[in-house]
């Protein structure tokens, strides 16, 4: 019914010839003429079961190919042919390289369909796998929770949806109107407790009590009151709705609060106690402690500011180049700081009188801060003060760099993440009929926004390419399209 071309050529000795069998495929509209022999190097792979049989019935041979031209001989397949030229690599190299601007995970659906082993792919590639595929998780969870709050589930009883609703409310500004409104309100009262405490410690708004101690006004006072009062009742509900008590204590950002909230509390107390307790001096140091406490309030913006967030994960994956910026820091000021004393020992006025008092002067020094307060005077001293400034600006823009790059790389990333989570959304709504969605997600896509995802998010040779969005889910939605490279 149809036969591979044939040719003969002749092997190393030359004693004799044998048949190599020619296979002609056509790879998305590209012609290409394989060996049989070097495909039967791989023979569990789908090109080397075209070159195994000489004829076989037409049933058996469109499992194999999407097309079969008896005239000219050519297979045809309706795939990619730049990911082809890529799985060829296979049989001459032995392994597999994803070129740049192909997609991953289409290219492992690639691999599947030629029946190519995964563990031919490269180490380097399997790492940028490993970490495509680690975004495409990251958006299932966020396209599952925004499913989740949208529709809800019937069989909670009345007090988890209260609870939910409640969870919503202060977790969720993008969830209503109301919860951006209690957000924003959140916003206001840290900010006027920040302004409030700063306040109270100029002396022209402060007040005499009884005892002639200077304390602070009484209307800065019941503002600071009241803006605790808020953080109390937020805490006290997020505790209330939150679906997992224990992570929520144990979080940083709810430390954060609690640490906020605690001191006012621990002060009014011991004020409470009356003005015998209060005249202890261990009691008057741990009030004024807990009251400088209140300065962590500040980090509570970190909640609602999503550039605060990705400062603190981007120091969070930049561990290993702060080590390495404190560790050349620590040994310069080490090093100078001792060359310094020695240098300086012969003048008479010498401000280096030892080497633990000469770290200060190495760190201003190093960091280009230069007070002043402490200067070298002799010219030895002078030098090395000058080595140290030149040392200290060479070891601090080594790491810093990296360290910006983390951050730029980490902030990118969110924003193709939130992107493509809209995207994943709006194509399940131009997929299913306008009836068939819940109302709250009509209303929260928009199509204008439907062509506006970035290509770095996005691979537009994908197709029809996707990946399974919710296996475990009973919900039918169109699955995830591939991200693409998006570093």
């Amino acid at each position: 019914m149809w036969a591979t071309r044939k040719t003969r050529f002749s092997n190393c000795s030359g004693s004799e010839a044998i048949e190599d069998n020619e296979i002609v495929v056509n790879i998305g509209g590209v012609k290409q003429v394989l060996s049989g022999t070097v495909l039967k190097l791989f023979p569990d792979t789908r090109l080397a079961e075209l070159g195994n049989y000489s004829s076989r019935n037409m049933e058996d041979l469109f499992a194999l190919c999407d097309d079969y031209d008896p005239s000219t001989g050519e297979f045809y397949f309706d795939r990619d042919p730049d990911s082809f030229k890529c799985i060829m690599e296979l049989y001459f190299y032995g392994e597999i390289h994803i070129k740049r601007g192909i997609c991953p995970i289409c290219f492992m659906k690639e691999m599947e369909f030629w029946k190519v082993d995964p563990d031919f792919l490269d180490e380097c590639c399997k790492s940028h796998l490993s970490e495509v595929e680690q975004e495409q998780a990251e958006i299932r969870a966020r396209v599952k929770m925004i499913l989740d709050d949208m529709e809800g589930d019937s069989s909670l009883s009345h007090w988890q949806k209260y609870r939910k609703s409640l969870w919503k409310l202060m977790e969720k500004p993008d969830s209503s109107k109301l919860a951006r409104a209690v957000a924003i309100a959140s916003f206001l009262f840290i900010l006027l407790s920040t302004v409030i405490m700063c306040m109270g410690t100029i002396s022209d708004l402060q007040v005499e009590d009884d005892e002639g101690n200077h304390v602070e006004h009484p209307t800065l006072d019941a503002i600071e009151t009241a803006c605790i009062c808020w953080f109390t009742v937020e805490y006290i509900v997020r505790l209330i709705s939150s679906p997992k008590k224990v992570s929520f204590i144990l979080s940083f950002m709810n430390m954060v609060d609690l640490l906020a909230i605690v001191p006012f509390y621990v002060v009014l107390v011991l004020t409470s106690l009356g003005a015998a307790v209060m005249k202890l001096g261990n009691a008057q140091q741990a009030v004024q402690a807990l009251r400088i406490m209140r300065i962590v309030r500040i980090f509570k913006l970190a909640r609602h500011s999503s550039g605060l967030k990705t400062l603190t994960y981007a120091l969070k994956s930049s561990f290993s180049e702060l080590g390495l910026l404190l560790m050349y820091l620590g040994v310069g000021i080490f090093v100078f700081s001792a060359l310094g004393y020695t240098m300086e020992q012969s003048h008479p006025e010498t401000m280096f009188h030892s080497i633990p008092q000469s770290f200060w002067w190495a760190i201003i020094t190093m960091t280009t801060v230069g007070y002043g307060d402490i200067y070298p005077k002799t010219t030895l001293g002078r030098c090395s003060a000058a080595v140290s400034f030149l040392c200290g600006l060479i070891a601090i823009a080594l790491p810093i760099h990296p360290i910006i790059n983390n951050f730029v790389t980490f902030y990118n990333k969110q924003k193709i993440l939130e992107t493509a989570t809209k995207h994943e959304l709006e194509l399940m709504a131009l997929q299913e009929s306008e009836g068939a969605l819940p109302k709250a997600l009509q209303k929260a896509l928009k199509p204008s926004t439907v062509m506006g995802v970035s290509n770095n998010s996005m691979c537009a040779s994908c197709g029809d390419t996707y990946l399974p969005l919710l296996e475990d889910s009973a919900q039918k939605v169109r699955p995830l399209s591939c991200m693409g490279n998006s570093k």
